[in-house]
């Protein structure tokens, strides 16, 4: 029954709210948190930050010069595309709603530079670029100020590619100036094309190349290496070898057509441009020439091609906009989902995640087990804390993807700083429960006797904990129900997690209600002592589990850090139990020794460690091993033919652990994979990825465990989240 625990370990339950409140808003980046309506200036991900922004010096009136522009600052190695993209990619993409009265123009796309992969190439920007486009202002405008509404959309890359968008809002004042941004406007003005006249430059097909002949280019560019652009897609091989030559003043190319070409055109808009300067950004300043097309085209292919097929497939996955059929009903109505967050609420009472809290329960049956009154409204205060908490961390989540963040469930999880917090708190109880303290020796006595007059907050706060230690784990039923919520309107999401909470509730909640499960259970005496310090060690064992957590995220400097800091931090609240003059010395030093430690080392807990590409890991079985995943790797995997298991997992999943050391690692499952020849892919979303979080939500997924077998022309089959040998071995057979 969800009663208080006995006075040794609950104030244990008004710090955990404390901690879990003032802790939350870390597990995401600030702008997250301020964003209250989709709509901005400014979107940002971990892979680029988008900025709509305004250049009006001389104000907004009729005639005057008004330009706005999407600025897209990447992050390193990151990068977005020109208007043609060359052999992957997309342009991004700019969907204006303006007031009556003023109209958008194109982009004045900036140079572009090359990005070589492989045998294709790649057209584009990294570093910081702004997209300018004007803006007219018809003469019988009225009104004092522009409203700007924008979407746009953008494909951002490196080697795995990740689509973005954001709606942003601006307004311009009439009167007046916006001139502030006109450093990275003028930026961007200088690095575009220059139009020029084509002259007599001119471009011929021949049966696989296209020979351009251009001149007048700037005399400086003599015997210089240039780089070629051509505006339509498709048409030739960006990433194939060409050649070049300068003959006098005239500049001659011969590039490779390619195969896919379906256009013809009798003229073609180009950029030439020299070879890309050091440093990020747009390319060098160009040249651009609208030149004619001299001859006939060879026939080209029925259809363009301008993305590969293994790329595409990716960026469907990416994008969850076009997914392959999943055997796991993701097509839930709204009833099915309210049922399975019942069920999965009910048998996450179940998952190894939150075994600590049973201590806190079980004593707290025994305790009140002859106070029929106590045990309805404690139990009644317990369930409040666990239903509030499930709806208010579902609203965090929803609000937080409103605004542009790519989070699922136990996304808190996902920050050091809150790993590092449950990591103290569950010292604490588990020092409180061994006997190293008591709170009745080291808080004042009016916080101390706070859960004596008023057991049922108490019974409430150890809802909201148990919140806490169970939003990592998905248990069975839980995660279509979650995947469903997380694209519902606002009051039926919410109402998928209040009946998610409900379902944890429920046992406790009967159990208080029904007299017959209360005389069940064993009457208060000695033993409770005992079983109190044998509960010291789950939450020790916790302890073990988040610093291991920790180190995923932060590095061995990460864990080390928390480890020293939570050997203090015991030292103090022993101390701080003492009597006389041993308490104010060794507490004073102790605390003087945590603040120093967390100044000095404190900072390598919450800083991540650079992420390194995974690694291969080996299995039981010869010839069988976890390679890491990419939607580039799973895509070209299934162009080859090959059935892809991909196990979606984190460090912080208790569940996805135990999975992979007992069904991922039987050799009967192994075996079977390689009867079948499956390629093992590991998808580690420890850290956020909003890859991960893009592939989850096209299975119809929001949280980790998620298990799903990939194979051309059969149907994705998504396997539960508690998986057994034989469910994993039935689903290969089908292979």
């Amino acid at each position: 029954m969800p009663a208080p625990l006995p006075p040794f370990a609950t104030r244990a339950r008004l710090c955990a709210a404390a901690l879990l409140a003032a802790l939350l808003p870390f597990s995401v980046p600030a702008q997250g948190l301020l964003a209250d309506k989709p709509t901005a200036t400014v979107v940002q991900s971990e892979q680029a930050r988008a900025e709509l922004m305004a250049h009006a010096p001389d104000g907004a009136g009729p005639g005057k010069p008004v330009w706005v522009g999407l600025q897209l600052t990447h992050a390193p190695e990151w990068h977005t595309y020109w208007k043609n993209s060359g052999d992957s990619g997309l342009p991004t993409e700019l969907q204006w709603t303006l007031p009556p009265g003023v109209t958008a123009g194109p982009i004045a796309w900036p140079t572009p530079r090359k990005f070589p992969l492989g045998n294709l190439a790649n057209y584009g920007y990294d570093g910081t670029v702004v997209l300018p486009v004007p803006l007219s202002v018809a003469p019988d405008f009225v009104g004092e100020h522009i409203d700007i509404k924008l979407y746009a959309a953008w494909l951002v890359c490196r080697k795995e590619c990740i689509p973005e968008e954001g709606n942003f809002t601006l307004r311009i004042p009439v009167q007046g100036s916006m001139g502030s941004n006109g450093a990275a406007f003028e930026a961007s003005f200088k690095a575009a094309p220059r139009d020029q006249a084509a002259s007599d430059s001119r471009a011929e097909p021949a049966p696989a190349t296209l020979q351009v002949s251009l001149a007048g280019l700037p005399a400086a560019w003599r015997g210089q290496k240039l780089e070629f652009f051509p505006e339509t897609p498709g048409l030739i091989e960006p990433g194939a070898a060409w050649k070049q030559a300068w003959e006098g003043e005239r500049w001659t190319a011969d590039v490779p057509l390619s195969p896919h070409r379906s256009e013809s055109p009798a003229r073609l808009a180009l950029v030439v441009a020299q070879a890309d300067p050091p440093g990020q950004g747009p390319g060098a300043p160009g040249v651009r020439l609208d030149v004619p097309v001299q001859g006939a085209w060879p026939a080209g292919a029925p259809q363009a091609a301008a993305v590969p097929d293994a790329l595409q497939a990716a960026l469907d996955a990416n994008a969850a906009r076009v997914s392959a059929p999943v055997s796991s009903a993701t097509k839930l109505t709204l009833g099915a989902a309210l049922l399975g967050a019942l069920l999965g609420g009910l048998i996450l009472n179940l998952m190894p995640c939150v075994f600590p809290v049973l201590a806190i329960k079980v004593m707290a049956f025994a305790k009140h087990a002859d106070d029929r009154q106590a045990h309805r409204a404690n139990g009644l205060a317990y369930a409040a804390g666990v239903v509030l908490s499930f709806t208010a961390l579902g609203a965090l989540l929803l609000a937080l993807r409103a605004a542009g963040e790519q989070l699922g469930w136990g996304f808190q999880l996902q920050s050091p700083a809150v790993v590092a917090a449950l990591a103290a708190l569950f010292t604490l109880i588990g020092l409180n429960l061994a006997g190293l303290f008591e709170f009745g020796h080291v808080l004042p006595s009016r916080v101390a006797s706070l859960q004596a007059k008023n057991p049922t907050v108490d019974a409430f706060l150890t809802g909201v904990l148990a919140t806490a230690i169970a939003s990592p784990c998905t248990a069975p039923f839980m995660g279509a129900s979650l995947g469903l919520a997380v694209g519902l309107p606002a009051a039926q999401a919410l109402a998928v997690f209040a009946v998610l909470g409900l379902g944890m509730a429920l046992p406790y909640l009967a159990a208080s209600w029904v007299p017959a499960v209360a005389r069940a259970l064993p009457r208060p005496g000695p033993w409770m002592n005992t079983f109190r310090h044998l509960m010291a060690f789950p939450m020790f064992a916790t302890v073990v589990w988040l610093l291991w957590v920790l180190g995923q995220q932060s590095g061995i400097d990460g864990a080390a850090a928390l480890l020293m800091l939570l050997v203090v931090l015991a030292l103090l609240v022993w101390a701080l139990g003492l009597r006389g003059r041993g308490r104010t010395v060794i507490a004073g030093l102790s605390l003087a020794g945590l603040a120093w430690l967390g100044w000095a080392i404190g900072p390598n807990i919450t800083r991540l460690q650079e992420a390194t590409p995974g690694q291969a890991v080996a299995t039981s079985v010869s010839g069988v091993s976890w390679q890491p995943w990419s939607p580039q790797a799973q895509a070209d995997l299934i162009a080859e033919g090959r059935p892809v298991f991909v196990d979606f997992t984190a460090a912080w999943c208790v569940t996805c652990q135990y999975n992979k050391r007992t069904t991922l690692a039987d050799a009967t499952v192994l075996g079977d994979m390689a009867g079948k020849n499956v390629a093992l892919l590991r998808a580690d979303w420890t850290r956020r990825d909003p890859a991960v979080t893009a592939a989850l939500a096209g299975l119809g997924r929001n949280g980790v465990p998620v298990y799903a077998i990939y194979k051309n022309g059969q149907t994705t089959q998504v396997l539960s989240e508690v998986l057994t040998v034989e469910e994993v071995r039935a689903a290969l057979a089908q292979l």
